[in-house]
């Protein structure tokens, strides 16, 4: 998807933009920090936190290079800074924050019944 996006001449932004004009940058957090910790989930722990920021680090350069070569579309080193921030941000909570991580990796069926990410009822 964010190959997809970043091949796009035109991205449609949202009318608040004119009151947030920064929120291209949150949204550029959110995107790496969601790939960040999918990257995290699907390692299972073969790499490190770190490993994975300077992967999606890594990433977001590459992606604003592709960007620079689409009509249109422009390359950020402030873009690139809100993708490894973005990144750091999850992967950070993903490691420190036990709750967030049990609530993440808790199946939604297991949610409904009333199961917590331990196996016990809530």
């Amino acid at each position: 998807m964010i190959f997809w996006a970043s091949s796009r001449s035109r991205l449609t932004a949202p009318e608040f933009t004119d009151w947030m004009p920064n929120f291209d940058k949150l949204a550029h957090g959110a995107v790496f920090g969601l790939l960040a910790t999918l990257l995290l989930r699907a390692a299972r722990g073969g790499v490190g936190p770190w490993g994975v920021v300077v992967a999606v680090s890594l990433y977001g350069v590459t992606d604003e290079w592709h960007q620079s070569f689409v009509p249109g579309r422009a390359s950020s080193a402030a873009d690139w800074v809100a993708d490894t921030l973005g990144a750091a941000v999850a992967a950070g909570l993903y490691a420190r924050w036990p709750a967030y991580r049990r609530l993440l990796e808790t199946p939604l069926w297991r949610r409904r019944d009333g199961i917590d990410g331990h196996g016990t009822a809530k």
